[in-house]
Formats: structure tokens, C-alpha cells, sequence
């Protein structure tokens, strides 16, 4: 068994490698063991491309070892027809003897439906092996599988005491250089990043990837009554942008206003990014949007730099109760990385 770990870990080292680059699909890493020997690796590196079975099948120099090989692959090999061949076939044809997994595939096209077709041709397959770990590597691609929704992480710097903004709006600048790197970093790993009207309207923010790099995500914009003005960034058509408000639908290019009813607004928000395959959304603010989140429990991280600076008065940081998971010092800041306390059962 821990021979079995050991060689699921360099299946999550490979699977991260990917990040960024794969989303609607979940982060796979395979390596494939002969003898005691690694004989092929490969990861999944972009969304259509082949699978990481595909690619570590394709790294083995002479495929005839193949044969009673030993596969470990951090998610249940696919059985369907999707953009690429279903895998499980790949490694039937390739009569591998062993198959070793940390995660079924729950998404409902796979979920089970490939282990089922490796045993039945006879594969002995092992399942569960750092399931945690694998769970968290692709907590987006499960939420969004498991909950019809985003996984999503709210995110603010404030003030050693507790402020996000000046009375005026004016939140420049709380966290230091690296912090804001770091931001951007998290905006290429995420599919959509939000803000509400008064952030939009007070720091004109473009929500693009710049000091890091990799792709932009789609940015959402909450304009409930559309009152924004047309010369924001936000809305300069150089990233896809989708403004959600209660007046109208319309469609320009890069530019999407999509109507929701005022009732359950946050919640309907949070489905139609999941209708049109968002897996991932970072809420960066402000105060009034990100409490909206915390209050409706619509989160499932929560990252908040806090400063030395201090204000004094001002916006006050949004109230939230939560676990600490981690903590880190970036230069003056320090961040804090919590998950909601579960909820009591009634």
C-alpha cells in the first residue's frame, strides 16, 4: 500500500501541472509501473487534448510492456466518448494487469462506469488511494459535479483593523506587491472572477491576468440596474465579460447582460455560471458583495490578506465564520486561508 501512495503522489505532482490549462476538465496525472520501474508518465495539458493515460501510454518506449503493467491515474479512467476516446478502452487494448485510483469520477457520464469496464475485462483495479488528497486536488471539477455549481473562493485584503476600503471607496493600496502577484497567479487558475457594482465603479479594476502568467478568466460583473458606465475596463471587450442585472439580456461581443429575477438573484447568479460550465469562481469584492456570498452560504474558501497598515474608519472587512486551513506571511501581509464551519444538523 505504501508503495501504492508513493506513486499516487507523483500522479498529483504530475496532475497540478495542468492547472490552469484543462478546466472544464479535472487535473489527471498517470504513471505507469513495470517491474518496480516507471515506464511512462503523462498528464492531462489542455482541455481537447489527450487524456494523461493517453500520454503516458504514448511516453512507453516499447508498448509491449504494457502488458500486466501496473497504471496509476488519480481519477477513475473515463468511459465515454467525449472530446478524446474513452480510456478505459486504451488501457483494455494495452492489457495492463493493474489499475490504481484515487477518485471515482463523479461527473454522471463517467462515475463508476469505467472501473466497471476494466473489471470486466478482467483488470484488477484499486481504488482510494490518497482519496483525500485527489478530492482536493480537483475540489473544483467535484463541487461543480456534486453541487451544480462553481467551487467558490472569496477573496479580500484588509487592514490591521479590519477595514477593506477608506470611507470614500478607496482601497489602494492594503496588500503589498507580492500579495498582488499572488492575486493574479489566482486569477489564471480560476474560470471566472467577480465584483460587485461599487468595486467596479470605485477602482475601475480590469480582473485580466498581468503579473502573472496564463489565461484570463471570464469577468462577472453584478450591475443589478445597469448604472455603470460604459468606459469601465470592465467593458473595453478585450476579455469575455458577463454583467448580471435585472433590467435586460443582451448580447455584444465579449460583452453578455444576463437578466435575472430579483428574487433569489445570488443564487440564480450562481447557476447560470454553472449552466455555461464554470467550475470555478473568485469573488474579489467588495465589502457588500462578498457579505452577499457569506450570508446566502454560497462559498467554499475564503482568502483574506491582512495588512499592517491601518485606517482608522472605513469599510469595514466582511464577518464570516470559518476554519483556518493554512496561514502564510508575504512580506508585511499575512494570509489567511479558511473553509466554512460545517453546518449544524438540525
Amino acid at each position: 500500500m505504501l508503495q501504492d501512495e508513493l506513486y499516487m503522489v507523483r500522479c498529483l505532482e504530475l496532475a497540478r501541472l495542468g492547472t490552469g490549462s484543462v478546466s472544464p476538465n479535472p487535473r489527471v496525472g498517470c504513471v505507469i509501473v513495470k517491474d518496480g520501474k516507471i515506464i511512462g508518465e503523462g498528464w492531462h495539458q489542455k482541455y481537447g487534448g489527450p487524456h494523461a493515460e493517453v500520454n503516458a501510454v504514448n511516453s512507453v518506449a516499447d508498448t509491449s510492456q504494457l502488458e500486466g503493467s501496473v497504471v496509476y491515474v488519480n481519477l477513475e479512467p473515463c468511459a465515454h466518448v467525449g472530446k478524446t476516446p474513452p480510456c478505459a478502452d486504451l488501457l483494455i487494448k494495452h492489457k495492463v494487469g493493474k489499475v490504481v485510483i484515487a477518485n471515482t469520477d463523479t461527473n454522471s457520464l463517467v462515475s463508476g462506469k469505467g472501473i466497471e469496464k476494466l473489471k470486466a475485462a478482467g483488470i484488477e483495479v484499486t481504488q482510494n488511494v490518497l482519496a483525500q488528497l485527489g478530492r482536493e486536488l480537483n475540489k473544483r471539477f467535484f463541487t461543480f459535479h456534486e453541487k451544480q455549481r462553481p467551487y467558490i473562493i472569496l477573496k479580500w485584503a484588509q487592514t490591521l483593523d479590519g477595514f477593506v476600503a477608506r470611507s470614500n471607496y478607496e482601497s489602494k493600496w492594503i496588500s503589498n506587491e507580492q500579495s498582488r502577484q499572488v492575486v493574479h497567479k489566482w486569477r489564471s487558475e480560476e474560470d471566472a472572477v467577480l465584483v460587485g457594482t461599487k468595486t467596479a465603479a470605485h477602482d475601475n479594476p480590469v480582473l485580466t491576468v498581468r503579473d502573472w502568467s496564463g489565461r484570463n478568466p471570464v469577468r462577472v460583473v453584478i450591475d443589478r440596474f445597469l448604472r455603470l458606465p460604459d468606459k469601465l475596463s470592465l467593458f473595453d471587450g478585450s476579455v469575455k465579460t458577463i454583467c448580471y442585472n435585472v433590467l435586460k439580456h443582451e448580447e455584444h461581443p465579449n460583452l453578455i447582460l444576463v437578466r435575472l429575477a430579483e428574487t433569489n438573484f445570488l443564487e440564480s447568479l450562481v447557476e447560470h455560471l454553472g449552466s455555461i460550465g464554470i467550475q470555478s469562481l473568485l469573488v474579489e469584492g467588495g465589502s457588500t458583495t462578498l457579505s452577499l456570498f457569506i450570508n446566502a452560504g454560497l462559498w467554499d474558501e475564503a482568502r483574506v490578506f491582512t495588512s499592517n497598515r491601518q485606517f482608522y474608519a472605513g469599510i469595514v472587512a466582511p464577518a464570516f465564520e470559518g476554519s483556518l486551513l493554512a496561514e502564510e506571511k508575504m512580506e508585511g501581509d499575512t494570509l489567511r486561508i479558511y473553509s466554512p464551519d460545517p453546518k449544524p444538523h438540525p
